[in-house]
């Protein structure tokens, strides 16, 4: 063999040689680090929660009991495990019931003297009309009937749910920050109160579902909050309304009153009032406000009893109303979730049905899921839940806005016409009513729906402002208000996505999912 064929040989032999061996060396690389990743899964698994949850009001409960009643061990760190008293979140519409028995947690709303509200009662100018939640031709699988009841009562009962079981540890606890790695979040510096030490925790997921008023959503999302009114709480006792189930809904000036059963011999009432002028509550400004100027307004058979709780002294709390969009953090290893997540105006009473849907939203997608630490899997999961999500959330942000706006009293004779016009449609009877207060109490959460009947509102209220017969002032306030219905819509669409809101598929697959109805889950207690 001459030397050219020699030297070609040896070549093609070394090549194969040093081939071989990088090909062993990547294998043996591979499996080293295979073996490295489940040692740290396993470790995970061992040492440190799945779950970290901060925040243990309604929606950070519900989903610790849901997670872990999937096997997820949860770690829940809350600012003050003392009952709650607050002003909102005392009315669950028929949905957030509903949702509660879809995550197995109905029971929660026995034994704190919860009371049955059948439907809405709206009063202006001394007419009254009474809205029925729908019963005939309804296609909602559960009975349709509000609750009120003690905010805290409900809390604390979810909390003690939560706290059964095995795998749910809940401390009480203020998170100062959340640990970040290159963009992922691990987990949370906070301070034990029991300890009164600063300490750290760690897992793959933090949800964070501290409320309103969260000092963590400002390091994840850019989204701001907006004002808009002030709403003052307080509590008649030993009393009881003429009408115990109805919510009390007063369109008074300049802005609403309600009135609601808390609980058998509670009434709470709640005046809405311009953030621009909040009397003043140390020098006794807000009780004569409440009884010289909105007193009078109040129906005659409510009035005693909106009267009685001032003159009792009862304590009073002032409350912004807020909304914020739902705004997704660009951060892995982490969710956003309630009222630090979204907000709107709280007149429909709808929050706590919207945390329970998000609730069971993220509990079915996060269930096929072992290994929470892969941040694109989860990253994929908050993406669709924030679509899923959609014609609940879209429907009750925009009805809270449309009637926030549309029941405030003004001297401008369009926007007058649309209150009157709301009024009228509301009252009028058949597919009108029944319709909107099926979305009001979220039994048929569909955002095309909710807009057909805005817009029927709208051309009932040009009907008030065209009659007798038309004139050019009258058709121009008509034309101002038909363009601020379409603004206002139109924010709407911008915000929540124009496809999530108008598309028809999103709706019904959200319906066959999580609105169906099941024989575990709907063994339904209607006699309290």
């Amino acid at each position: 063999m001459d030397l050219p064929h020699v030297w070609l040989w040896t070549m093609l032999l070394a090549f194969v040689l040093t081939w071989m061996i990088f090909h062993f060396n990547n294998q043996r690389k591979k499996k080293s680090m295979l073996k490295l990743a489940e040692a740290a899964t396993e470790e995970i698994r061992e040492g440190v929660a799945d779950i970290i949850i901060v925040g243990a009001g309604v929606g950070g409960s519900a989903l610790a009991y849901a997670l872990a009643k999937d096997g997820r061990r949860v770690h829940v760190i809350e600012r003050d495990m003392r009952e709650p008293e607050r002003i909102m979140g005392e009315v669950m519409q028929p949905g957030g019931r509903f949702m509660l028995a879809k995550l197995g947690l109905q029971d929660c709303l026995e034994g704190i003297d919860a009371q049955k509200l059948t439907g809405l009662a709206v009063y202006k100018d001394g007419k009254e009309g009474v809205l029925p939640f729908p019963v005939e031709n309804n296609t909602f699988p559960y009975e349709p009937s509000a609750r009120s009841f003690h905010n805290g009562r409900l809390v604390q009962r979810l909390r003690q749910r939560a706290s059964s079981l095995p795998n749910v540890h809940m401390e009480e606890g203020t998170v100062k920050s959340l640990i970040e790695e290159k963009g992922v979040i691990k987990g949370v510096i906070y301070k034990n109160t029991t300890a009164c030490q600063e300490t750290t925790a760690f897992a793959p997921l933090t949800v964070v579902c501290d409320g309103c008023y969260s000092n963590l959503r400002r390091s994840l999302v850019d989204s701001s909050e907006e004002v808009h009114t002030y709403m003052v709480g307080y509590i008649a006792r030993n009393s009881q309304l003429y009408d115990p189930k109805s919510l009390h809904l007063i369109l008074s000036r300049p802005m609403v009153c309600i009135m609601y059963q808390i609980s058998s011999d509670e009434v709470r009432c709640i005046a809405e009032i311009p953030a621009d002028s909040v009397p003043s509550m140390a020098n006794g400004e807000m009780s004569t406000f409440l009884k010289e100027s909105m007193a009078p307004q109040i129906p005659i058979q409510l009035r005693e009893i909106f009267i009685k709780g001032i003159n009792d002294g009862a304590s009073m709390k002032v409350v912004p109303t807020k909304s914020m969009s739902a705004t997704l953090s660009e951060k892995k290893g982490v969710i956003v979730l309630g009222d630090a997540f979204n907000m709107r105006h709280p007149l429909i009473a709808s929050g706590m049905m919207v945390v329970l849907s998000d609730v069971l939203i993220l509990r079915h997608l996060l269930k096929p899921l072992e290994n929470l630490a892969n941040v694109t899997q989860v990253s994929q999961v908050i993406k669709n839940f924030n679509d899923i999500r959609k014609p609940m959330s879209a429907t009750v942000n925009t009805l809270g806005d449309a009637f926030s706006q549309v029941l405030v009293a003004s001297k401008d004779e369009a926007k007058e016409a649309m209150r009157q016009g709301c009024y009228d449609y509301l009252c009028s009877g058949g597919f009108r009513t029944s319709g909107l207060m099926a979305l009001l109490g979220g039994m048929n959460p569909r955002p095309l729906s909710l807009i057909l009947h805005i817009f029927g509102i709208t051309f009932t209220s040009i009907g008030h402002l065209l009659s007798p017969f038309p004139t050019p002032l009258r058709i121009w306030h008509s034309l101002r208000l038909f363009v601020s219905t379409i603004k206002m819509l139109g924010h709407h669409m911008k915000v929540e996505g124009a496809r999530q809101m108008l598309y028809p598929e999103s709706t019904p697959m959200y319906h066959r999912r999580y609105m169906a109805a099941t024989a575990l889950q709907l063994n339904d207690d209607v006699s309290y």
